[in-house]
């Protein structure tokens, strides 16, 4: 559990969540779902912990107009009724655009802070199935990557295929390698970089047929 917990913690707010493959829907089993959002750390703890240190993991936000996007959003999903478990403001007395990582419990598919990408907002999510997460997952438009958290290696192998994500992590977050395709399902593009496959977007493939004549043949 305390390793699902940072790794998903990690999975979003590594980059201040402005990143393409940021994890920000996290969806939790029923039955462990309290024990999840008791373990989610706080979010103010953290930044201010780590803001002014070389070890830095929380940095600002790129310019004003993301900053009060991101305000704006997290006014939002208090007002649909989203539980705000950690974080939900700026941080205080600090100059720039530092956001605390904001973290909401009880959160619905159909609210607004369920379908943003580039935000430091951590959802929640509670499911009971695992044809009803896949499901659930999957109702984006997007498909770049996607992470699974668990022990039972016949529920990942069962998640793993069902997902629409072009990179599915198993008990690990953005790890990448040069020789694994990266690149994404539905409208997160089309090809993929590294790997053998990366190789097809910069070379052409010619097929030659030649007739061979019976006495040669």
């Amino acid at each position: 559990m305390k390793h699902a917990v940072e790794t998903s913690h990690f999975g979003l707010f590594f980059n201040m969540g402005q990143c393409c493959c940021a994890g920000s829907r996290t969806f939790i089993e029923d039955k462990i779902y309290d024990e999840f959002g008791n373990a989610v750390p706080n979010g103010q703890r953290n930044v201010r912990s780590v803001i002014r240190s070389i070890d830095t993991e929380h940095g600002p936000q790129v310019d004003r107009d993301q900053y009060e996007k991101i305000l704006g959003l997290i006014d939002t999903g208090k007002q649909q009724g989203a539980r705000l478990v950690a974080g939900g403001s700026k941080v205080p007395d600090l100059p720039g655009f530092f956001i605390q990582p904001t973290v909401f419990a009880d959160v619905q598919d159909d609210m607004t802070i369920a379908k943003e990408e580039y935000r430091p907002v951590q959802q929640l999510i509670r499911f009971k199935s695992l044809d009803e997460v896949i499901e659930r997952a999957n109702l984006t438009d997007y498909g770049l990557a996607a992470a699974v958290f668990s022990k039972d290696i016949d529920k990942v192998n069962y998640l793993v295929q069902g997902l629409r994500a072009g990179t599915v992590w198993v008990n690990t977050y953005n790890v990448l390698s040069a020789q694994a395709p990266f690149g994404g399902y539905k409208m997160s593009g089309h090809g993929r970089e590294n790997g053998e496959y990366g190789l097809q977007a910069y070379t052409e493939v010619k097929s030659v047929i030649t007739r061979i004549p019976v006495k040669n043949s």
